[in-house]
């Protein structure tokens, strides 16, 4: 399997919520977590990001990806990954449901090592996709 192959399976296992007893697979078991954004200030393992998608999706079980691109630099080991998030939060969850939705741009860098993703860093802006959700 080719590193961008498993950069594209761990994202769709991640993304759909499967949490890390399926996204392990891709991962090495200590991968590491970046991201500046403080809704995910805490988070600091790839097996923590993934537990936190599985619980994002709680209060918003529709929620789905849009795949705008995925690039491989083999040189660097990393695969990119430039997505949108779409979500309507319509179940209680952090807060009261507000129905309303998200469109949330956002860039996985996934860092290789080995064959298997080592960390990740999530580029995103959080505040906005709070305020977009009326949870800010």
């Amino acid at each position: 399997m080719t590193m961008k192959n498993t950069a594209g399976e761990f994202f769709d296992a991640c993304e759909s919520g499967k949490g890390w007893d399926v996204c392990r697979a891709w991962c090495h078991t200590d991968a590491s977590f970046s991201g500046q954004a403080d809704a995910l200030a805490d988070v600091t393992t790839l097996e923590d990001y993934c537990e936190w998608m599985k619980d994002l999706l709680v209060p918003m079980p529709d929620g789905h990806y849009e795949l705008k691109a995925m690039a491989a630099d083999l040189e660097q080991s990393v695969v990119l990954a430039f997505a949108v998030f779409h979500g309507t939060n319509t179940v209680e969850g952090p807060v009261p449901a507000t129905g309303k939705t998200v469109a949330a741009d956002y860039v996985y860098a996934m860092e290789f090592k080995d064959d298997k993703i080592s960390g990740m860093t999530k580029i995103w802006n959080d505040g906005h996709s709070l305020r977009q959700l009326g949870w800010a």
